[in-house]
């Protein structure tokens, strides 16, 4: 067998013109750090696992053509061996995913705050793997589920491996690991009928939070939009936790990090996600993939909240606390690189699914605090690889191996690729003393934990300053927008409509009322219950939770997260024979502003436009669903209009657009489709299209022209447009 060359570029990237990233991106890989399919024969025979060559691959040895197989066979018996042992466990959480290579650079030098080898050099690219993911489901489960997001990155630095394992959003359900499977069983399936896959709209689930009201918070994060993104590309992560910054000499700073996606952050609506589901359950999955075979590689900038170590206890909530975020309005974030990601796995099991994350890897200038959350995820994280990937070796899987040579005394069990040579004991005479622990601190390279002086009893027991569990969940809604609040009281609606026990509903929203009393009476009156009295919060301000803090945060709301890209924003172009073809060809135009644009008609192939000139058509309606794009634009044509007002797939293409939020524009005859009796909401049926949020008209005798398509992409950049919700109908 033949291990393939990591810094050869692959054939599927010399076809397409593009080539494997200069040597400085990946790092000196000398053979360690493979890319997948790594065992490629030298040639196309078909072989075994000792390299014999195989006769035929579709019948079993047996004795005449009727009778007995015959138990010699040993290749059919090494083939049927391999299929029944192929599976390994899932992941408790986190099992399905989506990843990719990439690199980060850092934008400046960040010695003054660490010394950590890969945040040093501006510009000194640093290869990383990042893995996408939900939490609760199955891998079988679908994409677009109301869940957390994983957004874990392992960087592959010339120290080591270092592994920023974080989520979509920056807090997390439970304050102490000790919570953590308690957690996990309550919103995992139910135990009697595994129901539901891949959402947390159940009894166990609420049960568990209506008693835990430290989740309160997180809660209102995972009931808004950000719980269904509109892709891993443009979605934020963060580290959740509070971790330390440490200089060469010894110095610590406490540091949040914060993923931020170049095209902007934006989410699906609930129907529209759920629509998804079933119209393609492996949407974030695709987007994903495609967009990187077709080189619009997605991009994040890091950065990084920086607090002195002496201004630990300035804030009015505790720094371990990972049920709390810093509010930017008092630390900003500190932008310090980029991340790329340009290149797809070639084996999703090799390399996406074996993929082990740890929290406790760490490289020199970066180290832990004290959250209790995180000690815990340091043992948990280390102790499920070793039944889900086999044994103690899991860190030799080539996704998994270091760039850093790698020089230790452990030895043998499951799955060891090395073969060690001389002594495995320290200290040793017999092997020269190697390998030997180096002295000389972070300054030499070595990694060295953070000291600090900690006194105290061995209690169980939590800080006061944890106890606060309701504050930052109305800062979190105060943050909101009119229409970010309505989807929000709507997915607490849903989600506790499908709870069957009723005092379950009536804890958790007696818990709303400490966040808000309307958004309390909101839910209670969607749901069947009785409104409760306002309560007060259920910690006062004290010396423990006493100092800064903000009553709402810009930052937080999804109106002031968009971006400036339109970037490989999809357009559905609805076309039936008889269209105007100049009206197609300037949609096609958009293209040129990195936008995908894609004809739809009732059948694949082709339609005779108006001017009898055939016009190509990418995919037939019936495959596909207004949920799998961002805009729809409708082309003249009375013929096509004639046509496409006579076809029910189109005009629920049309309507779903619409009730979506999503940018509309029609040419010429195509106006009127909107208009449609029955067709759209009743205050759509006017005069005049000119007040409807994100829809534009040119009507018969207007020619589309570079002002209309300005516009068009300026109703994309806005992305959706929830003021219809609200509409009279």
């Amino acid at each position: 067998m033949t291990l393939v060359d990591p810094e050869q570029p692959r054939d599927r990237d010399r076809r397409a013109g593009r080539t494997e990233p200069p040597q400085e991106e990946r790092g000196d890989q000398k053979g360690r750090q493979l890319d997948s399919s790594r065992a490629t024969p030298t040639s196309g025979a078909l072989t075994t696992d000792q390299g014999v060559r195989v006769e035929d691959n579709d019948n079993s040895l047996r004795l005449g053509e009727r009778g007995p197989t015959l138990l010699e066979d040993f290749q059919v018996r090494e083939k049927l061996t391999h299929f029944d042992h192929e599976r390994i466990p899932e992941r408790v959480v986190h099992a399905r995913g989506a990843g990719a290579y990439g690199f980060f650079e850092p934008y400046e030098s960040l010695a003054r705050y660490t010394c950590a080898d890969f945040l040093q050099d501006p510009g000194r690219r640093t290869p990383v793997f990042v893995r996408f993911s939900t939490v609760q489901g199955p891998r079988g489960s679908a994409d677009t589920v109301r869940d957390v997001r994983g957004f874990a990155t392992k960087f592959y630095t010339r120290q080591g491996n270092y592994d920023l394992v974080g989520n979509n959003m920056p807090v997390f359900f439970i304050q102490d690991a000790a919570k953590f499977p308690d957690f996990v069983h309550a919103v995992k399936m139910e135990p009697d009928n595994e129901m539901p896959t891949g959402g947390s709209a159940h009894d166990t689930f609420w049960d568990f939070c209506s008693l835990q009201p430290e989740s309160t918070h997180m809660l209102m994060w995972a009931m808004s939009d950000r719980a269904i993104p509109r892709s891993f590309r443009m979605m934020q992560g963060f580290g959740v936790h509070t971790f330390r910054f440490v200089t060469a000499d010894g110095r610590g700073t406490f540091v949040k990090f914060h993923w931020r996606p170049k095209l902007g952050v934006a989410c699906q609506v609930w129907d529209e996600a759920q629509i998804t589901a079933g119209r393609d359950p492996d949407f974030h999955r695709r987007d994903l993939w495609d967009a990187i075979e077709a080189g619009d590689y997605p991009e994040w900038e890091l950065g990084v909240q920086l607090i002195a170590e002496e201004d630990e206890h300035a804030f009015a909530f505790d720094l371990l606390d990972p049920t709390k975020l810093v509010p930017e309005e008092l630390v900003p974030v500190k932008v310090i690189g980029r991340m790329v990601l340009d290149r797809n796995p070639q084996n999703f099991f090799a390399e996406t699914e074996q993929v082990a994350f740890h929290t406790a890897n760490i490289v020199p200038g970066i180290d832990f605090t004290n959250d209790p959350l995180l000690q815990g995820r340091n043992f948990s994280y280390l102790d499920t690889q070793l039944i889900r990937l086999g044994g103690p070796n899991f860190s030799q899987l080539p996704v998994n191996r270091p760039l850093a040579d790698v020089n230790t005394n452990h030895r043998d069990g499951f799955g060891q690729q090395v073969i060690h040579p001389g002594t495995s004991y320290s200290p040793n005479s017999l092997g020269g003393g190697c390998p030997a622990a180096m002295g000389g601190g972070l300054a030499t390279g070595v990694f060295q934990h953070h000291q600090e002086r900690i006194e105290g009893a061995v209690i169980r027991h939590r800080s006061p300053s944890f106890a606060d569990h309701y504050s930052q969940a109305t800062l979190f809604w105060n943050s909101m927008t009119d229409w970010e609040q309505r989807h929000i009281v709507a997915a607490f609606r849903f989600e506790l409509g499908k709870v069957n026990d009723r005092a379950v509903r009536t804890r958790m929203v007696d818990n709303l009322t400490r966040v808000d009393p309307q958004l309390a009476a909101d839910v209670a009156h969607g749901i069947g219950v009785h409104e409760p009295e306002a309560a007060a919060p259920a910690v006062a301000t004290t010396e423990a939770n006493a100092g800064k803090t903000v009553a709402a945060s810009p930052a937080l709301s999804l109106d002031n997260l968009r971006g400036t890209s339109v970037r490989t924003r999809k357009v559905a172009v609805l076309i039936a024979p008889g269209v105007d073809a100049e009206d197609v060809a300037g949609a096609r135009g958009l293209a040129a502003q990195g936008l995908i644009v894609e004809t739809l008609a009732a059948e694949d192939g082709s339609v005779r436009g108006r001017d009898g000139a055939r016009v190509p058509v990418d995919r037939a309606i019936a495959t596909v669903g207004s949920v799998l794009y961002d805009a729809v634009l409708v082309p003249g044509g009375q013929d096509s209009i004639d046509a496409l007002a006579g076809d029910a797939a189109a005009l629920r293409f049309l309507a779903e657009a619409y009730l979506h939020g999503k940018p509309l524009a029609t040419l010429g005859e195509a106006t009127t489709l909107l208009r449609a009796p029955g067709m759209l909401p009743g205050s759509l049926a006017t005069p005049s299209l000119a007040t409807m949020p994100g829809v534009l008209a040119a009507g018969p005798g207007q020619s589309p022209g570079p002002d209309f398509w300005k516009h068009f992409i300026q109703l994309l950049e806005h992305h959706r447009f929830p003021e219809r919700e609200t509409r009279p109908t």
